[in-house]
């Protein structure tokens, strides 16, 4: 009986096996990851804004923030409010 052709397949299932498991540790870590990124890119403060129930108003100090980014969202003010992200307006 010829052992090296089992032996070969053998080793070709353990390096797979191996490769495998190194393939999904790396997926988890880079998914786990990208959660975080994607987080920060939603958030107002991170992007450079303010979030506010109006932009550009004295009353809520966004007076250099003038322009609204309605894809951005903002939680509620403490009277129940819908705040918007104001982004400051670079020339």
């Amino acid at each position: 009986m010829n052992k090296k052709g089992i032996e070969i397949s053998m080793n070709v299932i353990i390096v797979a096996a191996i490769g495998l498991l190194v393939l999904v540790v790396l997926s988890v870590i880079f998914l786990g990851r990208m959660g975080g990124v994607s987080e920060n890119l939603s958030n107002c403060e991170v992007q450079g804004g303010k979030c506010a129930v109006q932009c550009g108003s004295l009353d809520y100090g966004t007076e250099n923030h003038q322009a609204k980014n309605p894809t951005i969202s903002c939680p509620d003010d403490a009277a129940g409010d819908k705040q918007v992200c104001c982004l400051p307006i670079r020339i």
